[in-house]
């Protein structure tokens, strides 16, 4: 079977279609919604086809977005249009089918059966076999620099159909629309777009087997490489000789300020650190993605904005945030740190609920109505310290008398309208 056929099968353009789908996602330029696809595909599938198959398809220019960095600056997106990202994620699902088995095991972003949980698991093991200096590789605007020829060349290595091949370069040169103007894509992958993830990790399969070839200790993660050497000296010739490589061969620049030679406390991969205990190298969230998680709550738990809306809507925003941190950083050493956020975060829900009460009157009844509902025997006095404050809402939530009677075993209390609080101490010590 042609691999254009096996990409415009039935079976294979549905997956694509149900996956677009579940990726939702804006429209691109024509304003077609993901919504619409399955109506606009039983219209044109015929059209469609004919015109791949006919070297005639072509796709609209995506549309350049910007989201922010942590780092203050902005990352380009293109997003292609609806029916195009149908047509991308049908050839990435093919061609990631045939070329994941050749892929290096080293590699592990974007495939099947892999995370970053793994890469990271894998650098430890090579801290721990004594490769303890750490050649931390940045690639200069990788999606953005990609060489088309080189890319082309590469898969044709693999990819004998025209038809494919053809497709496959008009992906890539679909142009960008940018406040009005469409400029042409002369080289990168449209990152934000299903296909960008496959053909990058084609590209840079070059590079693993360059590194294994050499009989290098490394891991990669899309465009994230950490290179794992016993030197300072070999390191730092390792780091020189592989830039060079990479310039020479596939065209990418490697930044020269961001790429260095770190011990592993000072490495910072996939958001993680590495420490040294008593059993050997171990890893844990870097202090910029604990903040991270910090700043989102606080936007979620700012007071003005918080205490307008349904308590339900609080908890589920929370719950959502710190259930996908704490699974993402499931493998790392933060235990002490789990319960610091954890009484942080109580704090900060406790003076939500209680300037929700507003009132003297009403805190006291509330308080008063848990005191008796759990037994906690506290006096009336104890609580209209609370009720009657004049302090602040924060330090009167910090009383013992709220602590007590808001306490986690409380606070992760399904409601009647709204789920419990997570306990992230408790979350991340259940697995």
């Amino acid at each position: 079977m042609e691999l254009m056929e096996m990409i415009l099968s039935q079976k294979n353009l549905e997956e694509a279609m149900k996956a677009v789908k579940s990726n939702k996602g804006a429209p691109g330029i024509d304003n077609m919604t993901v919504n619409e696809i399955d109506e606009y595909f039983k219209e044109n599938m015929d059209e469609i086809k004919t015109s791949i198959m006919n070297k005639k398809y072509e796709p609209l220019p995506v549309r350049r977005v910007y989201i922010p960095k942590p780092n203050g600056k902005e990352r380009p997106l293109g997003i292609p249009a609806v029916k195009d990202r149908v047509i991308q994620q049908a050839v990435a699902q093919v061609l990631s089918a045939m070329y994941d088995e050749h892929f290096s095991e080293h590699s592990h972003g974007f495939r099947p059966n892999r995370s970053a949980s793994g890469a990271v698991a894998e650098a430890l093991s090579y801290l721990n076999q004594g490769y303890e200096w750490v050649i931390d590789l940045d690639i200069e605007k990788f999606f953005d620099k990609v060489n088309h020829d080189k890319l082309i060349s590469i898969i044709r290595e693999r990819v004998k159909d025209d038809v494919t091949l053809h497709l496959l370069r008009k992906i890539l040169q679909a142009g960008v629309l940018e406040k009005g103007l469409v400029s042409p894509s002369e080289e990168g992958v449209p990152q934000g777009g299903p296909s960008s993830p496959i053909l990058s990790n084609i590209y840079l399969d070059k590079f693993d087997k360059e590194l294994e070839s050499r009989g290098l200790r490394f891991v990669r993660y899309a465009d994230d490489v950490n290179i794992f050497v016993k030197s300072e000296m070999a390191a730092d010739r390792v780091m020189k000789s592989v830039s060079s490589w990479l310039e020479r061969k596939l065209f990418l620049k490697v930044s020269a300020t961001k790429t260095k030679v770190v011990r592993p406390t000072k490495s910072i991969f996939l958001g993680f650190t590495f420490w040294r205990g008593s059993e050997g190298w171990k890893c844990k969230p870097a202090n910029d993605r604990k903040k991270r998680l910090y700043d989102k709550i606080r936007a979620v738990l700012c007071r003005k904005k918080a205490v307008a809306i349904p308590l339900a809507i609080t908890f589920m925003k929370v719950n959502e945030i710190t259930r996908g941190w704490i699974n993402y950083f499931r493998i790392g050493s933060m235990k002490g740190f789990m319960e610091k956020y954890g009484q942080w975060l109580r704090h900060k829900i406790r003076v939500i609920i209680i300037k929700q009460w507003k009132n003297c009157e009403t805190i006291y009844k509330n308080l008063w109505k848990l005191n008796r509902m759990f037994k906690c025997n506290l006096t009336d006095v104890d609580i209209r310290k609370v009720s009657g404050s004049r302090l602040g809402w924060y330090r009167r939530c910090g009383l013992s008398t709220a602590n007590y009677l808001l306490s986690p075993q409380i606070l992760a209390m399904k409601g009647a309208d709204r789920p419990g609080l997570v306990n992230p101490l408790e979350y991340y010590l259940s697995n």
